[in-house]
């Protein structure tokens, strides 16, 4: 059933907006919790044919591809930090913003759901200092339960309804509807709707972090595609296959011919349990004089092989491996080895790791406007400055390297510039994350002051001998 809510103390504009923003979003949910149910594992397949008995079907068998699509790119995605090349970022609070907001664990959750869902939005708001909120709070949502109007021309939203909370049924309870220049929050208790109206100076304070963005879909795309779901219900359906063929097909089949049934019975007359008999190693079958065939005739089929359905099961893999640009053997069915050299490592991964550099420039934007605005609020400042354009997030390399490699790859690029050594960016070159980075110039630091002090002390000391000398 469609979401409605009318609240009150909103124009007619607004409440149209807001029926159509709820729509919209219910538009999207089936086509989100489908994907939700590839991610999760919880996808149930339709039996297909009569051959597969249908328990098999209800055996819950669950397979991971599709998270691994989603998974294996979000994992090459790794947001580092920011860099403020013109300025100190410390000066504005930036470890306040960036640790109080959880950033490192928040822009991996975000770059889940929109891999996932296409879009994940990253919200602005003045956090309440006196409960302990940062003063600049970045808040993440998935498109599951937010969703907008994307203006072309400005290249950014127009608008973003969030829904902040739902009640057992899942029908909404709470929700904030982003305007520009004014947010209006919306709570449902037992006596109805109550809604508070803030003005504030900045615009829609909504950023989308957007998966492969297209003009004509500014929303982006899951990476669980349609293609992707295609190969992922085949390989399912041949697991459920393999799963019958085990109990069915691997053991022997047997004719017997001229035997009667007795030798299926226990002493009682009652019959035995067919698995007792399939796994019975010794067997004895009576000889019936009275009979016109005196001794039984036992013929022995030999059990199917389930080499077929591997077979099957590889070349999806294959398929799957193509459509997301993993490495199939990444997927668990191929026998292949991993490649032993970093050149070969890369080469066989280049298509995800490129995947993951267009990723992350498609994200570049939306994670700058929101960094900036946070720390206007965090600062009081009600105006983002000009000098502030040249904050950027910093992306780890999509390219896994050992400390090894990357300290040899940064020394060649350090001998060819060696100034590139009494920086900052020299250090990162080498492998030293920031806290390293800080380390290693406090202490050098540390250790120019000990020898300046030990000069002034030398200097100091021999004045002191030259007076001494001169007076004598």
């Amino acid at each position: 059933m469609p979401s409605q809510v009318t609240l009150p103390g909103i124009d007619d504009d607004e409440q149209r907006l807001l029926s159509g923003l709820l729509a919209q979003l219910d538009a999207r949910q089936p086509r989100n919790q489908l994907r939700d149910s590839y991610y999760e594992g919880r996808l149930a397949i339709q039996q297909v044919g009569t051959i597969i008995p249908p328990q098999y079907y209800r055996l819950a068998i669950v397979l991971g591809w599709s998270a691994k699509a989603v998974d294996t790119l979000a994992n090459r995605c790794n947001l580092d930090g920011f860099a403020w090349p013109d300025g100190d970022l410390g000066s504005l609070g930036f470890h306040h913003v960036f640790d109080d907001n959880y950033l490192d664990v928040e822009i991996d959750s975000a770059t889940t759901q929109s891999l996932l869902h296409g879009p994940a939005f990253l919200i602005n708001t003045v956090g309440d200092t006196s409960v302990g909120e940062p003063a600049g709070s970045i808040h993440v949502k998935s498109a599951a339960n937010a969703t907008g109007t994307w203006d072309a021309r400005g290249r950014r939203l127009s608008n973003l309804l969030s829904i902040t909370g739902r009640d057992r049924s899942g029908s909404v309870s709470s929700l904030a509807l982003y305007l520009d220049g004014v947010t209006i929050t919306a709570e449902k208790d037992s006596s109805g709707w109550s809604t508070e109206r803030t003005e504030h100076p900045w615009g829609v304070p909504v950023e989308p972090m957007v998966y492969r963005y297209r003009t004509d879909r500014p929303f982006g795309q899951s990476r669980i595609s349609r293609a992707v779901m295609s190969a992922h219900d085949g390989a399912l359906r041949t697991m459920i296959r393999m799963e019958g063929h085990a109990d069915t097909y691997s053991f022997p089949e047997m004719w017997m011919l001229g035997a009667d049934e007795s030798i299926f019975k226990d002493a009682d007359g009652n019959p035995k349990p067919v698995l007792q008999v399939m796994l019975g190693r010794l067997k004895g079958i009576p000889d019936d004089d009275s009979s016109k065939n005196p001794r039984a005739d036992v013929k022995q089929f030999s059990a199917a092989s389930p080499q077929p359905h591997i077979d099957i099961l590889k070349q999806q893999a294959q398929l799957f491996a193509g459509v997301t640009d993993i490495p199939i053997s990444d997927l668990g069915v191929s026998d292949m080895s991993n490649p032993t050299s970093s050149d070969s490592y890369i080469a066989s991964r280049e298509n995800i790791i490129k995947e993951a550099e267009t990723t992350t420039k498609g994200y570049k934007r939306a994670l700058k406007r929101s960094m900036c605005r946070a720390l206007a609020m965090q600062n009081n400042i009600r105006e983002i400055p000009e000098a502030w354009s040249t904050i950027s997030p910093k992306w780890r390399n999509p390219i896994y390297m050992s400390q090894a490699q990357q300290a040899d790859a940064g020394l060649k690029i350090i001998t060819a510039a060696p100034w590139l050594a009494e920086t900052d960016v020299g250090l990162e070159i080498l492998g030293l994350d920031d806290q390293q980075q800080a380390r290693a110039i406090a202490q050098k630091v540390k250790a120019q002051g000990q020898l300046t002090l030990q000069a002034l002390a030398a200097q100091g000391q021999k004045m002191t001998n030259d007076g001494a000398g001169t007076s004598r």
